[in-house]
């Protein structure tokens, strides 16, 4: 509210001057200064806290590889060209301001996150800028004398930010296919570069499992084969060694982003019943084995197990445990003689009861170790720690859901299939992914999310912690793809988490967008290009089937991997190995293979 009131009285006073700097996610306040200051070689980086060293580091590597700059860091310097200052202040985390004067930038915050943050803006304005010659007579014509000439010059202003949102997030689907950490990795860089800072990884599911579990090895060996595209035994195991994992967490953690672990359950759990089926549930027509076994002690243990030594892997301290879609698979619990059994002995009137009794037993188990729970909106039903537990609404069709997990004071993240599935199609020339009845999932549709969904009280609620986008990969067997039903989304998931709704202007962020696609074709990235549909053609990996889904469907979601449907045509081919090799990606002939 204060920073409300602030932005308000700049604006009545006539301080806040127009200004359409490319940086996404958009500031919440921009001040013009007069003048300007340039970056080169012979820059500095000062920092007034040793604990800033990473950071500097982080910025001098990522300002090399944009511009080939690399300014000294120097410990306490008050006269280096960017001054990296922790304050006293109590600024929200991750805000920061950015001043640039004539003499010096000076990027301050209370928190690291915050400088951090500070300096993906100016690296955004210095890579929106080119290197200008200095207009000096050299002594020499070298190359390397030039090169230690050239500048980045940029105009003087004050930047006063700070995020909407303490969760913003992304979460990727490994389990239909498999991508490996290199290719995590370069998302995790994009996350940062747009300041999100959940990842949410989705490592079990139907088609495989994707986490080395060592008390249970054959959860990776056997678990891990095969992927959406290819189901047959002959598949090689695709999966994240625990040295993987742990590598995958500390870079994201560089780049203040915090990685959250999905171990489905007690539905989706196919791959896991394959390796152990001994912990099934049971099949119905169209859903072997899809869940797990919850009348057998033993299931609870080995899923206690499995939780333990996954949650000794991420520091987070947050377990998401699916808990939804339980409902296709059930009917098996309905014909299973141990499983009525265990109804009768309980007073279970229904499947539904010992879904609920399940599900608590096995968020008790997250709760014991230290952690928050964490799940899809299903488990509003279940009766759950209010203080240690997040919901994840992802049923816009069901906002009654949305209503209960905030009756039940849960904190909630905002997560709807429109707009922020990236698997549903983003523009009505394309073919290839889901569509609900002509509504596609565009970028401009993330960005106005949540402030024309939600009702007024809602908005406003501190419960809400903020917002997620979801890739399911059912469709998206090759980086190309991935690439493009995740580009230009992003940006708008950056604005939607970040940005102030009192500052939005979907004009001008279309023009940021435009701006910024040169740093996508710098980067290799096969986008979408809403501006010019023409300039990527549609990257698809399966025949172009579209399944057109009601809106009042209730049980259909994101990553209903066992679609009755027939394949049709031609898939294009996926090849992956093990995550402990290097990572190899199946390219168009049309796309660079990236490094």
């Amino acid at each position: 509210m204060k920073f409300k009131f602030l932005i308000a009285l700049l604006l009545l006073s006539g301080y806040l001057k127009a200004q359409n700097l490319n940086i996404i996610p958009q500031p919440r306040l921009i001040v013009n200064g007069s003048g300007q200051i340039s970056i080169n070689n012979h820059s500095a980086i000062g920092i007034s806290d040793t604990s800033l060293t990473a950071l500097a580091i982080y910025f001098q590597k990522e300002l090399f590889k944009a511009k080939g700059l690399s300014p000294a860091i120097n410990n306490g310097d008050s006269k280096s060209t960017i001054k990296l200052v922790l304050t006293n202040t109590n600024q929200v985390i991750g805000g920061y301001s950015l001043k640039i004067t004539p003499e010096q930038i000076t990027i301050s915050s209370s928190n690291k996150e915050g400088v951090f943050y500070g300096l993906i803006s100016l690296l955004q304005l210095i890579k929106d800028h080119p290197k200008e010659a200095d207009n000096l007579t050299l002594a020499s014509t070298d190359a390397t004398d030039v090169r230690d000439y050239q500048n980045v010059v940029l105009a003087c202003t004050e930047i006063i930010d700070a995020p909407r949102y303490q969760w913003r997030g992304l979460m990727l689907d490994e389990s239909r296919h498999f991508f490996g950490k290199q290719k995590v990795k370069q998302i995790l860089d994009w996350m940062a570069y747009y300041k999100l800072n959940k990842f949410h990884w989705h490592l079990t599911d139907v088609q495989g499992w994707r986490i080395e579990i060592k008390k249970y090895p054959r959860l990776a060996s056997i678990g891990g084969v095969g992927d959406y595209s290819d189901t047959s035994a002959e598949a090689i195991p695709m999966f994240y060694t625990q040295n993987d994992i742990k590598e995958v967490v500390n870079y994201a953690a560089q780049r203040f982003i915090t990685v959250i672990p999905e171990i489905d359950m007690p539905g989706h759990a196919t791959a896991a019943n394959k390796a152990y089926p001994e912990y099934s549930g049971g099949s119905v027509a169209g859903y072997p084995n899809f869940t797990f076994n919850p009348a057998k002690e033993e299931t609870y243990q080995y899923l206690a197990n499995v939780i333990k030594e996954t949650t000794a892997l991420f520091p987070s301290k947050m377990m998401h445990l699916g808990g939804d879609e339980v409902v296709l698979g059930i009917k098996a619990w309905s014909l299973d003689t141990a499983i009525a059994r265990m109804m009768q002995n309980k007073g279970f009137e229904d499947v539904g009861m010992l879904e609920r009794y399940f599900f608590k037993r096995m968020t008790d188990t997250v709760t014991s170790l230290g952690s928050k729970i964490l799940a899809w909106d299903e488990a509003t039903q279940t009766d759950l720690p209010a203080g240690k537990t997040i919901i994840f609404w992802w049923r816009q069709n069901l906002p009654g859901q949305l209503s209960l997990a905030l009756q039940k004071n849960y904190q909630v993240v905002l997560c709807p299939r429109l707009p922020l599935y990236l698997d549903f199609l983003q523009d009505g020339s394309h073919i290839s992914g889901r569509n609900w009845k002509g509504v596609f999932n565009r970028y401009t549709d993330i960005y106005n999310f949540p402030d024309r969904q939600l009702a007024a009280d809602q908005l406003t609620s501190n419960q809400i912690i903020g917002v997620q986008a979801n890739i399911w990969t059912e469709k998206i067997a090759s980086e190309k793809r991935l690439d493009f039903m995740l580009f230009p989304r992003i940006a708008g998931l950056a604005e939607a988490g970040w940005t102030a709704p009192e500052v939005k202007n979907e004009a001008a962020f279309t023009e940021r967008v435009q701006a910024g696609l040169k740093n996508w074709d710098a980067a290799d990235i096969y986008y979408f290009n809403p501006f010019n549909p023409q300039a990527h053609p549609e990257a698809i990996d399966f025949a172009p089937v579209i399944r057109k889904v009601p809106i009042a469907e209730k049980h259909s979601r994101h990553h209903k991997a066992h679609s009755k449907a027939t394949k049709k045509g031609k898939k294009a081919s996926a090849k992956f190995h093990r995550s402990t090799l290097k990572s190899k990606s199946t390219k168009n002939k049309t796309h660079k293979k990236r490094k």
